[in-house]
């Protein structure tokens, strides 16, 4: 039995078989599993008679839902205009290259995931990094390997 079957069916059962209880399932789904897996997806798309590429397309339309898990840390880079100002796009492009990744994506080991936002509240400390929930201000390239180690 694959290991989603069971917590998938007990989140299914909580809803009506209804285009409106789409969003609510993928919530549950990605709190139970930490993202929506293809597989969940699939489970969701015969439980709702909806396409797997419609929920793609409502899931895909809001940042809160992720499409591949989350690493041990979360690594997330501010570019709001202060941070982006202050080089927050280079910053990134930095991590993308040091850990081989794209925004959006977990390295090979499951170490970190990266991501981008529009603002982590922290203008005055921009550019910021955020990893798990520590906050780290005045970045710069040269202190991304530095960091890092601290989380490995």
């Amino acid at each position: 039995m694959e290991p989603m079957r069971e917590p998938m069916q007990s989140i299914l059962k909580e809803f009506p078989v209804e285009a409106g209880s789409l969003i609510p399932i993928l919530q549950k789904t990605q709190e139970a599993f930490g993202y929506i897996s293809p597989q969940a997806v699939e489970r969701i798309s015969r439980f709702l008679k909806l396409t797997e590429n419609e929920i793609f397309g409502v899931a895909s339309f809001y940042s809160q839902f992720r499409f591949i898990p989350k690493g041990r840390h979360s690594i997330t880079v501010c570019l709001g205009t202060a941070c982006h100002v202050r080089s927050g796009g280079i910053l990134l492009e930095a991590l993308e290259r040091h850990l081989e990744i794209q925004t959006g994506e977990c390295t090979a080991d499951g170490r970190f995931d990266l991501e981008a936002v529009a603002c982590l509240g922290c203008c005055a400390l921009a550019p910021v990094v955020k990893i798990d929930g520590d906050i780290y201000g005045n970045m710069a390239v040269i202190k991304i390997k530095e960091l890092l180690e601290k989380y490995e």
